[in-house]
């Protein structure tokens, strides 16, 4: 899922952020070696200011992997993850670890909409 919305944050914004990356976590994988894998892979990601984890499912294989990587206030998760909260942490990946997760949360939330109503509108770069 995670290349796949990468390719979707790719069509949208015509290029992939350098500080964007996923990790597959397939069913017969060893969870610990896809910790270690998570490791290296916030090591090199975080350049200072924190790294948010994106992850589908909440209690699945990718999100308790996640869960094992949290460090308050450098490496953060959120599960559920859906394209309009990835293109919004994407475009405020520069802003504060917690500005991006709140972003991230609210567009995930709040573009949920039924597509027979007028009343609502999801603008990810708010």
């Amino acid at each position: 899922m995670g290349e796949s919305l990468i390719d979707c944050v790719r069509h949208v914004m015509g290029c992939v952020p350098d500080n964007l990356k996923a990790m597959t976590v397939l069913a017969d994988d060893d969870p610990r070696q896809k910790e270690a894998e998570g490791l290296a892979l916030v090591a090199q990601l975080d350049a200072g200011s924190g790294v948010l984890l994106l992850s589908d499912l909440f209690g699945a294989t990718p999100s308790n992997i996640a869960r094992k990587l949290y460090q308050p206030g450098r490496v953060e998760g959120l599960a559920g993850v859906n394209l309009p909260m990835l293109l919004r942490a994407v475009c405020y990946s520069g802003q504060s670890l917690p500005e991006v997760i709140q972003k991230a949360f609210d567009s995930g939330r709040n573009c949920i909409l039924s597509i027979n109503s007028d009343s609502g509108s999801c603008d990810v770069k708010k």
